[in-house]
């Protein structure tokens, strides 16, 4: 990541969150996204084909109503921060051989945005105190997001 991108990152954690990243943990932010990201889409293709379909509509996405709320969260921040283009870079688009509409491509900036809002909240529900979180905290939030994802 170039290195304004990552200073808008790490921006972005400490307006979120009150949390200091750094390089190591955009690399895990990037794992983090994409792993969930693909979890989004496996359940949306679930969905599609059950309502006969070979394309994924934004309906099909499990955006549940606390994801919906980090949304609204992350549009706010981005309106100072201009994160969401870097976002959009970063998204790895699974490879689930189903078709995915424009409509839900044009969603996806923002369902990332939801969920790095409630990655950055979920460091300080873990332990209130953590300005730094390392490889430990990582593990804990990592798992945390598998339970509800």
């Amino acid at each position: 990541m170039p290195v304004m991108g990552a200073a808008r990152f790490e921006r972005f954690f400490r307006m979120a969150a009150s949390l200091d990243v750094d390089k190591s943990d955009l690399k895990r932010y990037d794992e983090f996204l994409d792993a969930k990201i693909h979890d989004l889409f496996v359940v949306a293709k679930a969905t599609a084909k059950a309502n006969g379909r070979d394309v994924i509509e934004p309906s099909d996405l499990p955006v549940t109503k606390g994801l919906q709320e980090r949304m609204h969260e992350f549009h706010k921040l981005d309106e100072d921060l201009d994160v969401a283009p870097l976002i959009e870079q970063l998204l790895a688009r699974p490879a689930l051989e189903i078709t995915i509409s424009e409509d839900t491509e044009a969603r996806l900036p923002a369902i990332a945005g939801g969920l790095s809002v409630a990655l950055a909240q979920a460091f300080k529900i873990i332990d209130p105190r953590v300005k730094n979180p390392g490889s430990a905290e990582w593990d804990h939030v990592f798992r945390m997001f598998e339970l509800l994802l």
